[in-house]
């Protein structure tokens, strides 16, 4: 549609000549339903020799010649599924110029990427592969991409992202494996994206907004460093795996990867789809494109169905809702029912075993937060009893409720009474300023390189991740508890207050990345031990947590660790708990609680004797039976084979007499089984020169599990397999005889 209000405007505007406002078809922004309007796009003509040569070439062609460096979009609809434009009660202009396009145009550059934004990561990644940028198109694709993910990479983990398999930390990841995967076809088969480092700190250190990059410059290289390290080894399992399934797919004449395989090596592997197709193309096969695209929509099914218990209480548009009146307060307990919505609408009722999402006049809930979860308890209707599970903000601050009517029912308007479960804020509060004394005291015994890297804060327990590269000692986990619990014994009174931002962050208060703050924030601050921007719930002395517990100390990715601690009651439970247990062990081993330690010693000494013993006596009985295997060898063609049944308890005794006897045949096969229980196992071992006359124990094991209803596989020179029928033992052997013949030419 023309959008005549616009264009007039423009024509208002003082040395805009007429015939430089070009009304186009597309003028119009929208991306499906939801906010939509006209735009106007600012163009720059880069000249004719940039164009198509076209004499009705202009603004709107495809060709180079116009450069759009800048858009407005007059956000004024609203389209709905049906395809009806209603006006928006808030219209707003979405305005947004683009930078790089424009330094391309003041430094007079053919593209984005040889600007001083970008360049010198490319020269970077063209001496590394010894490439030339401009030489080859595909290449220059490859270094444009380097360059571009490793800005990105490197500005992320200054931010504070971590790569992980979820969120934004999962963004971060396939960014770094989507530069590598580029590094590998130039021919960058080390680790090489940490040393982009330093040509993005050339580019932007000096910027006030990315300072931290020269301070952070090694943790960032070492963040990239170990990643491209995982990946490394991953990469090499996935190729391990591709490899066995090539050479299986060749002996049995196929050439279709099943689709199940490839996703597998892109879903656990990190292997990039692209890698598999293109190693699968080295060796003349393809992947199961539609197998490939099953298992990834399965994948998203069990995505779907993880959300689906979220779809009761999924909010409805509520832009028609006046909010303004809406307040927060944590002494009332008494609000009107001003909203209810259920399976993404409003209604005006509830009945009992519903759930929904209520907005109230006022709430004393204090909302979701900052890893904090919210408060729960009960709201009281003349006729209704609804339990509030968790609190929640909508994105403009609005406090909603997740509520389930436990019995009667409950509707819009009516007046309702409040019930705050004040155990459970509390304990979330006191392992809220636990978490706040827990950072404080990690900075001053591991460093200052550490920083929150997520948590969450729950009644019964508090988890806090932070970003550090080995595990923490014994005595640093015991040095950081016991510095925490000092600053409780010290029951010092919290100061909670109001500042501008910039005050905050010059009397070095932390924030928390991912965190939105205003011009005023809430700081939370222990005296002279910890100070962080925070809007949740905390204790008014540290004495009230009452006594701090680490009961946990892991690794959650690469760079990040993870504490998972106690509070108050809990902690004291545990506490005694454990003084309980150690007191039943020490009545049990008959020593006192000091000497347990030694006394565990002598037992997995003890224990460590006897295993060593079994596994003589084992070895000795391996070696007896592949002994008494190799006096019944049969001559077939150029195999020396040994079929035969075996008394052992377990597949690893089963592979182990498989090796003993093969060592002593010259082209050996040997294909031995089990019965035990019920089930069945076999295993054929196959040495390098019967390999190299043509024999395949994957393809032998295949026809010998199929007659004790089975499956199996694996490589030429080794394979396993299960069965659930005993008794079709002997036959199993006979069919393995069968494909060695097949296999020796006979």
């Amino acid at each position: 549609p023309n959008d005549d209000e616009a264009r007039q405007i423009w024509l208002d505007q003082p040395g805009l000549s007429p015939d430089h406002i070009v009304p186009l078809e597309d003028n119009f922004w929208e991306i499906g339903p939801g906010p939509c309007g006209p735009d106007s796009e600012i163009y720059i003509d880069l000249g004719a020799e940039r164009g198509c040569g076209s004499p009705t070439c202009s603004v709107g062609c495809d060709c180079d010649r116009f450069l759009e460096i800048w858009n407005l979009v007059f956000t004024q609809y609203d389209r709905t599924e049906d395809g009806e434009y209603n006006l928006l009660a808030h219209k707003n202009i979405d305005t947004g110029c683009g930078l790089e396009r424009l330094a391309s145009v003041v430094q007079n550059k053919k593209t984005n990427f040889e600007t001083d934004l970008l360049y010198p990561v490319i020269e970077y990644a063209a001496n590394v592969s010894q490439t030339e940028y401009g030489a080859d198109p595909q290449k220059d694709i490859s270094l444009k991409v380097i360059a571009d993910h490793a800005r990105s990479v490197v500005i992320m983990i200054m931010d504070g992202i971590l790569p992980s398999n979820e969120g934004r930390g999962y963004v971060l990841r396939r960014t770094i494996r989507r530069a590598i995967r580029h590094g590998r076809m130039l021919g960058i088969t080390k680790p090489f994206l940490d040393g982009a480092v330093d040509a993005v700190i050339e580019i932007f250190g000096e910027v006030k907004d990315f300072s931290e990059l020269v301070s952070k410059e090694e943790y960032i290289k070492r963040v990239i460093r170990i990643e491209e390290e995982r990946f490394a080894a991953t990469l090499v399992q996935g190729i391990d795996l591709l490899n066995e399934e090539i050479d299986s797919l060749k002996a049995n004449a196929q050439q279709i990867l099943p689709g199940e395989v490839g996703f597998k090596l892109y879903d656990t592997y990190g292997f990039p789809r692209e890698l598999t197709e293109e190693i699968l193309h080295e060796n003349g096969l393809k992947l199961d494109d539609a197998g490939f695209a099953q298992e990834m929509e399965k994948q998203r099914n069990r995505a779907r169905s993880a959300r689906a218990e979220n779809q009761a209480v999924a909010v409805p548009d509520l832009s028609g809702l006046d909010t303004s009146a809406l307040t927060e307060n944590a002494e009332v307990r008494e609000a009107n029912v001003v909203a209810i919505w259920r399976d993404g609408a409003l209604v005006d009722m509830l009945h009992d075993g519903e759930s929904a999402g209520i907005i109230l006049s006022t709430t004393p809930f204090h909302a979701e937060g900052g890893g904090q979860v919210g408060d729960a308890g009960l709201l009281l209707s003349d006729v209704g009893r609804i339990v509030i599970r968790n609190t929640k903000r909508l994105p403009d601050g609005t406090v909603y409720h997740l509520a389930y009517v436990e019995e009667g029912q409950i509707q819009r308007g009516e007046t309702v009474q409040i019930q705050l479960d004040e155990v459970h804020k509390l304990s979330s509060a006191r392992n809220h300023t636990a978490t706040h004394l827990l950072q404080a005291a990690l900075q001053r015994i591991v460093g200052d390189h550490v920083h929150q890297a997520g948590s969450l804060v729950t009644p019964e327990r508090l988890r806090f991740d932070f970003t550090n590269f080995e595990p923490l000692t014994q005595q640093q986990v015991q040095d950081i508890e016991d510095l925490v619990n000092e600053e409780i014994l010290s029951s010092i009174d919290l100061d909670i207050s109001t500042m501008p931002i910039a005050v905050a962050k010059e009397r070095g208060a932390m924030a928390l990345f991912g965190e939105k703050y205003g011009d005023i924030v809430r700081v939370v601050e222990v005296p002279n031990f910890s100070i962080e921007l925070c809007g949740g719930s905390h204790v008014s002395n540290t004495g009230q947590i009452g006594l701090f517990k680490i009961i946990g100390e892991s690794g959650v990715a690469a760079g990040v660790r993870r504490i998972e601690a106690i509070t108050g009651r809990a902690a004291y439970q545990y506490v005694s708990e454990t003084d309980a247990l150690i007191r039943t062990l020490s009545q049990r081993l008959k020593v006192k609680a000091g000497d347990l330690p030694t006394q565990v010693d002598k037992l997995i000494d003890e224990k460590k004797n006897m295993q060593e013993q079994l596994r003589t006596f084992a070895d000795s009985r391996d070696q007896a039976d592949a002994q008494k295997l190799l006096s019944d060898v049969q001559e077939i063609g150029k195999f020396h084979v040994i079929v035969g049944k075996v008394n052992v308890d377990s597949m690893e005794e089963l592979r182990n007499i498989a090796d003993l006897a093969c060592e002593k045949l010259s082209a050996g096969i040997v294909v031995l089984g089990m019965a035990a229980n019920d089930k069945v196992n076999l295993v054929v071992k196959a040495d390098q020169d019967a390999v190299a006359y043509g024999a395949h124990a994957g393809n032998i094991i295949k026809a010998a599990a199929k007659a004790v209803g089975g499956g199996g596989g694996g490589r030429p020179d080794m394979a396993q397999a299960g069965g659930k029928i005993p008794q079709n033992l002997p036959q199993a052997f006979d069919d393995a005889v069968l494909v060695i013949r097949q296999q020796a030419g006979k």
